[in-house]
């Protein structure tokens, strides 16, 4: 295949970044939009210098020129709008989460393998370079046996108006109410946090305890056709496959982060520091006669390529995909594992 015709669903929020990086790539060329909302189709197009534009999906997948498609819909429309894709026969690059409910989740991870497609979830942090080295050096064995970590992914659009005013502004408010689709903080940046931290340590979760807040931020706690109800903060206790234990965290009431993310990994020879904050990827790390003293260093972190890279390079058969659907279900398993242990008052539930 010499060039990868990519559609884009959905042309609102994160559409934009999704564009501005495939346009960065080699042999991608985006021939078509599709949007319920025709006015904001057409701007985005226009501005996008995209020909194509359909008000369905139904309509694109008729049309059907085109090899992939890159999945930009809200959170609950994931399902249903990659499902037909799967069934088309298209490869799909679809945001996290991959569905907001495990049921969900699993269908789509077993159409995707059904229909050999190349299939991918958008964990954007995936894109960090000091998050591989740390992974590859705890895969080396360079800080042994993995026996516990702590991890934190930090926003506080809550506290300060930064990216906009949330109580007037729907990008913002629909995170706030499950009515509106959402998850939370645990759904939104929690799966971030789940698989920077899994990932890193070479496990996945097999058990897990949760509590899950809500805070007051107005009167009646509704603002419109809004109710906020959705978590603001969550709190994560973690086992892993590999028997480390750990606490993993997620706020929107981080005042002095905008968008932070740390893990700190400990094993029986080592331990390593991974941040990501203000844009900027750091690694420092004790190890080997270091741990005596204790000393830490910092880790040089050479550059990744990002989860748009490799999706177009899987589809030309010259690199392997992931994070793949199959991920995405085993990380909404947690997550829904998580919600059902904060309705049990934090019981400890397996993963």
């Amino acid at each position: 295949m010499d060039t990868v015709r990519l559609l884009v669903l959905g042309t609102g929020g994160m559409a934009r970044a999704h564009v501005e990086a495939f346009k960065s790539i080699e042999n991608v060329e985006i021939v078509a939009g599709v949007d319920v909302n025709a006015e904001t189709l057409a701007s985005f197009c226009d501005t996008h210098g995209i020909e194509h534009r359909f008000t369905s999906l139904e309509e694109a997948l008729a049309w059907g020129t085109f090899d992939a498609a890159t999945n930009v819909t809200p959170d609950a429309l994931h399902h249903r709008t990659t499902m037909p894709l799967l069934a088309a026969g298209k490869h799909v690059l679809c945001e996290k989460p991959l569905a907001t409910n495990h049921a969900d989740a699993r269908q789509m991870a077993d159409a995707a393998a059904a229909a050999g497609v190349v299939n991918m979830v958008n964990l954007t942090y995936r894109n960090v370079p000091a998050l591989h080295k740390a992974a590859e050096l705890v895969r080396d064995g360079a800080i042994g046996q993995v026996r516990h970590f702590e991890a934190s992914y930090l926003q506080s659009w809550l506290t300060q108006p930064s990216w906009g005013d949330w109580r007037t502004e729907s990008q913002w408010l629909w995170r706030l109410s499950t009515a509106h689709g959402s998850k939370g903080v645990l759904g939104d940046v929690g799966i971030h946090i789940l698989d920077f931290t899994t990932f890193a340590a070479g496990s996945a979760a097999s058990d897990i305890a949760c509590n899950l807040k809500t805070f007051h931020k107005a009167e009646g706690d509704q603002i419109g056709e809004y109710t906020l109800d959705a978590n603001d903060s969550c709190v994560m206790n973690v086992s892993l496959e590999n028997g480390a234990i750990g606490v993993i965290s997620a706020t929107r009431f981080a005042s002095g982060h905008h968008n932070d993310l740390r893990l700190r990994i400990y094993g029986d020879k080592g331990g390593l520091e991974v941040t990501f904050e203000k844009a900027v990827s750091r690694l420092r790390a004790s190890l080997g006669d270091n741990v005596l003293e204790p000393t830490w260093q910092e880790i040089e972190t050479p550059d990744v390529l990002t989860n748009y890279q490799r999706f177009i390079l899987a589809i030309t058969g010259q690199g392997a995909s992931g994070p793949d659907f199959e991920l995405g279900a085993r990380l909404q398993r947690a997550l829904d594992q998580a919600e059902a242990s904060d309705a049990q008052d934090g019981r400890r539930l397996a993963v």
